[in-house]
């Protein structure tokens, strides 16, 4: 399949590279990491990072802006994008070839071309491997750019390698990956300022969430409540972990309102929840997903669901 992709990418003079809405790092170490591995090793390509920029990740990387019309005979590729709803850009389909690259379940089997691997730690771990793939078949090169993206991709969905997600191959492509001239404490730092820019609302989350007698937990962060903290629908996906320290809770969902829907964090700590979310227009992964809902009456809903997710696992 590796093989198979980089003939891919070899055919088109331009690649426009697409991730999900709401981007984590490793949505954006994964997209620009790709866009720099290409960059470095098919200088005549033109090769572009399309998606609305989160303020967020400045510190990683910014997005370029694409016209319609580059689309225009162009190799798409989506990376970490479970299914088509949470594409970022609205051009994608009218690329000559669309391929997707991604380590959430292949529910949404979009695409021409995909490459799914759940097993990966993040989708940053694959485009690493597919560097490997590269630098034996083709003879392939890593800039630091791109060590220092995919580095923080796989630090930020391994949440510093202590989910359950990480395996001997993830730290054998970090220890390589290290081995590139880039800044550590100042990519950490950068983790960091976003943290402690809520760790004011993270109080808030301890003193108000609900847990029932069989683990399942929530809380409703409405728009006043974001006001009062002076906090953005998206910087609050830095804390949708926090509740997993709480003693006795087995999954829990965390209710952001924003302009035009209710988003859903949900995690877990065993009951797998994707499925959950897949039924609230969302997907992800086993024990981490995202949906939204509509109206705080639908939230109601999903909380009940979850309350019978836990009471039968």
């Amino acid at each position: 399949m590796k093989s198979q992709i980089i003939d891919t990418i070899e055919s088109y003079e331009t690649i426009i590279i697409h991730r999900h809405v709401r981007p984590d790092p490793d949505a954006y170490g994964s997209q620009v990491g790709l866009k720099t591995l290409i960059q470095t090793n098919y200088p005549e390509k033109n090769v572009y990072a399309a998606g609305t920029h989160d303020e967020l990740l400045s510190y990683l990387t910014t997005q370029d802006e694409v016209t319609q019309t580059t689309y225009q005979n162009a190799l798409v590729i989506i990376t970490d994008t479970g299914n088509t709803e949470r594409i970022d850009g609205e051009f994608y389909k009218e690329g000559a070839f669309v391929l997707k690259i991604d380590h959430h379940p292949d529910v949404d089997q979009y695409g021409d071309l995909r490459w799914v691997d759940p097993t990966a730690s993040s989708t940053s771990e694959m485009i690493f491997a597919l560097f490997e793939e590269g630098s034996a078949s083709r003879g392939w090169k890593m800039s630091d750019e791109t060590a220092r993206l995919l580095f923080a991709g796989i630090v930020g969905d391994t949440g510093r390698f202590m989910f359950p997600s990480t395996t001997e191959k993830t730290f054998d492509a970090a220890r390589k990956l290290i081995r590139h001239s880039f800044d550590r404490p100042q990519l950490f730092a950068g983790m960091y300022e976003v943290e402690r820019e809520i760790l004011h609302l993270q109080g808030f989350i301890y003193q108000n969430f609900v847990i029932d007698e069989n683990g399942a937990a929530y809380i409703k962060i409405d728009n006043k409540t974001l006001k009062q903290f002076e906090v953005t629908a998206s910087e609050t996906s830095q804390l949708v972990g926090s509740l997993g320290e709480v003693k006795g809770i087995k999954a829990w969902v965390i209710f952001i309102e924003e302009e035009d829907q209710i988003r859903a964090r949900l995690r877990s700590k065993g009951p797998v929840i994707n499925g959950l979310a897949a039924r609230f227009g969302g997907g992800g992964h086993p024990l981490a997903s995202g949906a939204s809902v509509s109206t705080w009456e639908e939230a109601d809903h999903l909380i009940g669901e979850i309350q019978k997710l836990c009471k039968t696992n």
